[in-house]
C-alpha cells in the first residue's frame, strides 16, 4: 500500500514537471535557496564537527560540568544536554539527528534517544525572529515574546514525555543497556568520516526539500477549494513555503498569526519526513510526531491567551 502511495505521488509529480514546467521550475528554485542559503551554512559545520567531537569523546569532555544539572532539570545525560543546546539553537532537524548519531555510536540509551526527539528538535530563533517575526508577520509582534511563547510549549512537552509518558525523573541512564566502545580512528579517518556524513546528511535533507517544495506547488496549483482554505495544509505540508502563501493573503491578522505559528512549532510534513529519513533504524518516529502535534496545539492556544489577555 505505501508503494502503491508513493508511486502515485511520483508519477504525479512528474505530470506537473511536464505539463506545468514554470510553477515547477519557480518551486524548485525556492526549495534549492532554502537548502543553499539556510540549511547548508547554519546546519553542515555544526553536524561535521559534532561528528568529530562524537568519535573522539569530546562532549563527554566538555559537557561533564553541567551534567548534575542536565541531570536534574531536564532528566539528561552531558550527551543528551548537548543535543537540547545544539537543538535548541540550530533548529530543524539538528535535535533529531544529534540524538541519532549518539544512539547509533551508544552514548546514548534508546530511550533518552525517543526522549530528544520529543522537545529537541524545533524551529531555531534565528527562523522565529528573522522569517516569521521579521518577514511573516512584518515585525508586528515583540520577537521575545513570540520566542518565549515557543520555549513554554516546547518545555510543557518536554515535562509531558519526561514524567507522564517515560514516568521517570531522570531518563539520561544507559545502565541498562549494553554501552558498546566506538572503533579507534586516526585523526584523519575521523576527519573524512566527519565530513562525508555532514554531507550526506545535508544532501538528504536538500532531495527532501526539492520534493516537497514541488508538492507544493502542485497542491497550491489544483487546489479545488476556497484560496483561504489552501493555506492551511500548504502551511503543514512545508512550513517555510506555507508561511509565506500565509504572509500575503487576505486573512486577518491574528488568523494569520495563529496559522503561523501552530505551523511553525508543528514543523510540517517536510520536516518530518526528514527527520524519519535521518533517524537510526532503531528508533521510531511515532514519539517525535505525537510531540509535534502536541506542541503545534500547545502553541496556538499559548498564543491564543496571548491576544485575549492583550499582552500583544
Amino acid at each position: 500500500m505505501k508503494r502503491k502511495f508513493l508511486t502515485a505521488g511520483v508519477i504525479l509529480l512528474l505530470l506537473f514537471l511536464l505539463f506545468f514546467p514554470g510553477e515547477a521550475l519557480a518551486a524548485t528554485k525556492s526549495g534549492m535557496k532554502l537548502w543553499l542559503n539556510t540549511l547548508m551554512p547554519t546546519l553542515l559545520p555544526f553536524i561535521i564537527l559534532t561528528g568529530v567531537l562524537v568519535h573522539t569523546d569530546g562532549i563527554k569532555k566538555i559537557m561533564s560540568p553541567a551534567e548534575p544539572l542536565f541531570k536534574h532539570i531536564l532528566g539528561l545525560s552531558s550527551y543528551g544536554g548537548y543535543v537540547f543546546l545544539l537543538g535548541l539553537l540550530c533548529g530543524y532537524p539538528m535535535g533529531a539527528k544529534l540524538a541519532s548519531d549518539l544512539y547509533t555510536e551508544r552514548k546514548i540509551s534508546r530511550r533518552e534517544a525517543h526522549y530528544l526527539t520529543t522537545f529537541s528538535n524545533n524551529a531555531s530563533p534565528a527562523f522565529i525572529i528573522s522569517y516569521l517575526g521579521h518577514a511573516c508577520l512584518k515585525d508586528r509582534i515583540l520577537p521575545h515574546t513570540l520566542f518565549l511563547c515557543f520555549l513554554i510549549s516546547d518545555l510543557m512537552c518536554m515535562l509531558f514525555f519526561r514524567f507522564i509518558v517515560y514516568k521517570n525523573r531522570t531518563i539520561g541512564i544507559i545502565s541498562d543497556e549494553k554501552k558498546e566502545t566506538s572503533q579507534v580512528l586516526s585523526s584523519g579517518t575521523i576527519l573524512d568520516v566527519s565530513i562525508m556524513n555532514g554531507f550526506e546528511a545535508i544532501a538528504r535533507l536538500g532531495g527532501y526539500i526539492l520534493l516537497f517544495s514541488i508538492l507544493a506547488a502542485c497542491v497550491s496549483h489544483f487546489w479545488p477549494f476556497s484560496p483561504h482554505l489552501k493555506y492551511i495544509p500548504l502551511s503543514y505540508l512545508e512550513v517555510t513555503t506555507g508561511l509565506s502563501l500565509i504572509s500575503v493573503c487576505d486573512l486577518p491578522f491574528t488568523v494569520k498569526c495563529i496559522l503561523s505559528v501552530t505551523a511553525t512549532a508543528f514543523g510540517g510534513i517536510c520536516i518530518l519526513a526528514q527527520t524519519r529519513s535521518i533517524l537510526n533504524k532503531d528508533l521510531h518516529i511515532l514519539p517525535y510526531f505525537l510531540s509535534k502535534c502536541m506542541n503545534g496545539i500547545l502553541t496556538g492556544i499559548l498564543f491564543c491567551l496571548l491576544i485575549l489577555t492583550k499582552v500583544i
